[in-house]
């Protein structure tokens, strides 16, 4: 099993990400507040602003506030310091 490390020492497995995209859509926007309504949101950004959105398998949202860029480089294994 594979660990990617989604911001501030919080891990998800890689194996459950089906996508990563970005908050800004109203779309998105309706996602995380339904997520948030039904306990389905996880949200590691410490109180950052959300700049990622991983949505998993299991219909779970982890809210992330490193770049959608930056986890996908450490899910393809390149070195990224950010």
């Amino acid at each position: 099993m594979k660990l990617v490390n989604i911001g501030f020492g919080n891990l998800i497995s890689a194996e459950r990400i089906v996508t990563i995209c970005t908050p800004e859509s109203a779309p998105i926007k309706r996602l995380i507040q339904d997520a948030k309504d039904s306990g389905a949101a996880i949200d590691v950004t410490c109180g950052r602003r959300t700049r990622c959105v991983l949505i998993t398998d299991s219909g779970h949202l982890v809210l992330s506030a490193l770049q959608p860029e930056t986890i996908s480089a450490r899910l393809n294994g390149e070195e990224n310091h950010d």
